[in-house]
């Protein structure tokens, strides 16, 4: 064999064998079999890359910031690690800008769990440099996107049905929480409360697993060390539950101006030209840079510093400036465009918020009010509940870092006054401002029926893109707003007899990048896909005892005989009852009702299309 043939024989053979399993994994029994086994696998797989994370960060940040070594660095090499990962992210690896958070639950609510292995490996390499380099901002979310990536690459390399490889996603994201943070249960919570949003969704048992199996293969690689190290802490006394609630209103005030200012600069420099784009993460280095010329203590996580307050070992002259200071860094960073999260900088904000709080307090009432210690710790949960708004987890994590049940109580009071600050000064979580600002609007828990177009457009595919070239010169095609809803969306598509139609964004002038398929619509209604192939599928439904009903879409094609093709749905099982499932589907239809089975009588005197959306469409 020639070495020029062996990369194209490799092609072939791994195709081969993608096509032997996928048709062994047809049986339901023996998917679910493998599915089990995958959670385990990707359990380990996710705890070990990140672990492998935390090392890499961790000795490559050594090396560049040596004990010894000259001030020019600290200017240097924050600005030089900004700028090659802004090149690599810009050429290379577009999708693993920011934090991951976004683009994880993108990829389970609008790209059907697909997140690719170039992503994986751009978030990693490209996180890994900007934070070693001593950019302030977090390796916990980009954490999750890489766990979410690697089970979605596992996922889609076995062929699994579309509808598992979603569910393997919070799989990969829990695994990465679990070993980032070294705490499980919370690992679990944000995976259910913030990504899925659903306390009892059907994949708690396998996200739990794969949680737990990551933080197993955490604790025998790097042991039981905890994150920090915290001393045990209690209410002095019942008074001083008032001061909790006080430091719960700074911090959702605190939460509220960093999210805001984020936000801000971020639509600034999204607004410089298009050939400033590989170069705007430089700014946030050389603003770090700049800023630990005199103040070092700016430069990466700070996690350190977030230790010597909780064993009150700052003063406040050091922690109020490092917080100001913080504040303006990350948002910087972030917003121009660097790889890195705001879980870690969230817990640094919020210690050294509660660290001044606590110490004004504790000078004012020394006998009645706990250490300052004890202020930094539950300022970590109020201002990561009041930026990341996951209460629930935001207890949990500061209760499996401590394993102090004392606290528990001041924890919730605070966090849940950050809480109702953040949501009433700033209505929209900070994930979803950031995925409006991308051009896409992640879900809320609102009701379908309010949902639009602009939360599941997205840009198109080159092949797409020449669809609608075509339609743009022909003038045909339906004209699709951002502000549609997905009924008036299914009702637009019905009536041009297509399953594409570009969306005309009015604050973007020109040709359409942005494209919504049929397909799209469905999934957002929560739709299943059966084996993964592309194809529409049918909405889940109970069966009703002795019932008969079918799905039969119009296409517009036809076949030989000149007759509309037709697809035909079956019951099958699942968790949780019975389902309809599609068995054979061309990926063009256009119209579908949901109905039963007709006499050929019935057909032949059957009235034309209802207008609206088909009647199984869910209605909020």
């Amino acid at each position: 064999m020639k070495l020029s043939t062996l990369p194209e024989h490799l092609r072939r053979l791994r195709h081969d064998l993608q096509t032997r399993v996928g048709a062994w994994l047809e049986d339901p029994e023996r998917e679910r079999s493998v599915f089990l086994v995958l959670t385990l696998l990707i359990g380990a797989v996710v705890g070990a890359t990140t672990v492998a994370f935390i090392l890499v960060t961790e000795r490559l940040g050594a090396r560049l910031f040596p004990l010894d070594s000259s001030s020019w660095r600290r200017l240097a090499v924050p600005t030089l690690t900004a700028g090659l990962a802004g090149f690599l992210l810009h050429r290379y690896f577009p999708e693993a800008r920011g934090s991951g958070i976004p683009q994880t639950r993108a990829a389970l609510l609008r790209d059907r769990g697909r997140i690719s292995l170039r992503t994986v490996l751009g978030k990693f390499a490209c996180t890994s440099a900007t934070i070693a380099g001593g950019v302030p901002l977090g390796r916990e979310g980009p954490s999750v996107h890489v766990g979410a990536g690697v089970a979605s690459v596992f996922g889609q390399s076995l062929r699994l049905s579309t509808k598992k490889v979603k569910q393997l996603v919070p799989v990969g994201a829990a695994a990465a929480i679990a070993a980032a943070f070294n705490t499980p249960v919370a690992a679990v919570l944000f995976t259910l409360e913030e990504l899925m949003g659903d306390l009892h969704a059907p994949v708690i048992g396998n996200v739990v697993l794969g949680a737990a199996t990551s933080w197993l293969v955490l604790r025998l690689m790097l042991g039981n060390e905890p994150l920090f190290h915290v001393p045990h802490y209690e209410l002095v006394h019942p008074g001083e539950l008032v001061i909790y609630a006080v430091l719960g209103l700074i911090g959702g005030l605190v939460s509220v101006g960093f999210v805001r200012m984020l936000l801000s600069l971020r639509l600034r420099f999204k607004a410089l030209p298009a050939h400033t784009r590989p170069f705007q993460p430089i700014a946030g280095g050389l603003l770090v840079g700049a800023l630990a010329l005199f103040i070092p203590e700016v430069l990466g996580s700070g996690y350190r510093f977030i230790g010597d307050s909780l064993v009150g070992r700052m003063a406040i002259t050091v922690m109020a400036p490092l917080l100001l200071l913080k504040l303006l860094t990350v948002a910087v960073a972030y917003a121009s465009g660097n790889a890195g999260g705001i879980f870690g900088p969230s817990l640094f904000m919020g210690a050294m918020t509660g660290g001044c709080l606590g110490t004004l307090a504790h000078w004012l009432l020394p006998n009645h009010t706990a250490a300052p210690g004890a202020y930094a710790l539950v300022g970590m949960g109020a201002l990561f509940a009041g930026i990341v708004r996951a209460p629930f987890t935001s207890v949990v994590m500061i209760f499996e870092l401590t394993h102090d049940y004392a606290i528990i109580v001041p924890l919730m009071v605070s966090n849940l006054v950050s809480l109702f600050v953040s949501r009433r000064l700033q209505r929209e979580t900070v994930y979803v401002a950031l995925s409006k600002q991308d051009g896409f609007a992640l879900p809320e828990h609102e009701s379908r029926r309010e949902r639009t177009l602009r939360q599941i457009m997205r840009i198109a595919t080159k092949e797409e893109a020449d669809v609608l070239a075509l339609l743009d010169d022909d003038r045909q095609g339906p004209r699709l707003d951002p502000d549609d809803s997905l009924e008036r969306a299914l009702e637009k598509l019905g009536a041009a007899g297509t399953s594409l139609a570009p969306v005309h964004d009015d604050d973007r002038p020109g040709p359409s990048r942005y494209v919504v398929t049929l397909s799209d619509i469905l999934d957002a209604y929560g739709v299943g896909q059966k084996h993964g192939a592309g194809h529409h599928g049918v909405p889940s439904a109970p069966l009703s005892e002795g019932s008969r009903q079918s799905v039969r879409f119009e296409l517009g094609p036809r076949d030989e005989r000149g007759a509309p093709a037709a697809a035909q749905a079956s019951p099958g099982a699942d968790e949780g009852g019975g389902v309809w499932e599609v068995e054979d589907l061309a990926p063009d239809g256009v119209r579908s009702e949901r109905e039963a089975p007709a006499s050929a009588a019935d057909e032949a005197s059957r009235p034309g299309q209802p207008s609206g959306p088909p009647p199984w469409i869910p209605r909020g």
